[in-house]
């Protein structure tokens, strides 16, 4: 007889502490302060932005994507690993109590995603419908709870489905009538709003029918999909500290690696230039990394208007770019060759360093492009003086001593 409850106290306590302990590497204090920086401007110039919104603003639109999608987004962390399939299936009817937990505990974790959309889309919502006020727009939020509710349990109930594409259809189906509803409900449509809603429900109960035929849950889909989670947090963790046991993918990329390759000859002392250099293109982290931030840190240079705060947010998404990069070091720390190959060990240094100034150069490089879209000659030299001259100091004084 199994202790449904006991058992859930154990995995929980597994799972903080294995989470608990990558967090504080994810959150320390470069990456903490780097990201107050940036948001507390961002804040400050979104509030300047709301001051001169345009009255053709389509901000119910938004209000229902982004509420929407965060209702419609709850899934399910059962804890379960893949020894269970083997120890725990003869007794999933003694359980229901250790289900029943997961589903309270996968709810209140992702509430924190529900309060940082709303505080975000608060001040536009309130700008562009003074009129509603601040209890409507709690009242919303109620609805987003509510709603995100509906959703986790119809998920639940599809995890008793196999097949992937009715899984799929019926995902999608919630998710375009979450973001009708928010959509009419942002507009003030409360009708419209409440006959959507009456469709939602009724495919919630669609959902619970299906389920109440199905002899019992899709074991494997619980463990893959509870599996694929903590490999999307471990890779996310990687960035900032090792994770020994990161299953990580390979893809051929073959235009990139062809692109990065064609610099390095076939001498000897290149031979960690090549190892790196086909690393960051084939590896599934350090290629998606990268662009993310580019990105990211592109489109705030972009709108932000003060050619000072660009400059500081260039720096910054350097900086945080090669913060990141920085564990192509011990990328192949498990591969023996690396320490029987006649290779010296300086030159594995300075082609990291000199990957990684490349890679900050690159990036300072197309920063400055945005300037130069925007004709602003004097941010074009800041950012691309200024950016070359962090990237030497960067890796030559922080980078360096710490690839020991």
């Amino acid at each position: 007889m199994i202790d449904a409850k006991a058992f859930w106290q154990k995995r929980f306590n597994e799972h903080t502490k294995e989470t608990g302990r990558y967090l504080k590497y994810i959150f320390n204090g470069h990456i903490a302060v780097a990201m107050i920086f940036f948001l507390s401007a961002l804040a400050y110039y979104y509030q300047q932005w709301l001051t001169e919104l345009p009255e053709n603003f389509p901000t119910a639109m938004i209000v229902g994507i982004a509420f929407g999608l965060i209702a419609s987004y709850s899934p399910v962390r059962t804890l379960l690993k893949e020894p269970d399939l083997v120890f725990l299936l003869p007794a999933e009817h003694q359980l229901d109590d250790y289900f029943k937990r997961c589903l309270y505990y996968s709810y209140v974790i992702q509430l924190y995603l529900v309060l940082l959309v709303a505080a975000a889309l608060g001040p536009l919502y309130f700008a562009s419908y003074p009129e509603q006020g601040t209890r409507y727009y709690l009242m919303m939020m109620l609805v987003v709870l509510v709603f995100k509710g509906w959703n986790m349990m119809a998920n639940w109930w599809m995890l008793k489905e196999r097949n992937l594409n009715t899984r799929l259809w019926d995902q999608l189906i919630r998710i375009l009538l979450s973001i009708v509803v928010f959509y009419f409900f942002a507009a003030g449509e409360l009708m419209f709003a409440g006959v959507v809603t009456l469709l939602l429900f009724g495919v919630t109960m669609y959902n619970y029918s299906l389920a109440k035929k199905k002899p019992g849950l899709v074991w494997d889909v619980l463990v893959e999909k509870d599996q694929a989670r903590m490999r999307t947090f471990y890779r996310i963790a990687n960035m900032f500290t090792d994770v020994p046991h990161l299953k990580n993918t390979v893809k051929k990329r073959h235009w990139l690696v062809g692109l990065l390759l064609k610099p390095v000859t076939y001498k000897q002392s290149q031979s960690f230039d090549y190892l790196y250099r086909i690393t960051f293109a084939r590896s599934s982290d350090y290629v998606g990394m990268y662009f993310r931030l580019l990105v990211i840190g592109g489109l705030a240079i972009y709108y932000v208007p003060n050619v000072w705060v660009k400059v500081v947010f260039a720096i910054l998404f350097l900086y945080l770019s090669a913060f990141q990069m920085m564990t192509l070091w011990n990328h192949h720390r498990t591969i023996a060759w690396m320490d029987l190959y006649p290779l010296k060990q300086e030159w594995r240094q300075k082609a990291v360093l000199k990957w990684l100034f490349q890679l900050m150069l690159f990036q300072t490089f197309l920063f400055g492009l945005l300037f130069i879209v925007q004709w602003n000659p004097f941010g074009l030299l800041l950012v691309w003086g200024g950016g070359a001259i962090f990237s030497w100091l960067f890796t030559q004084s922080y980078i360096k001593p710490r690839l020991t």
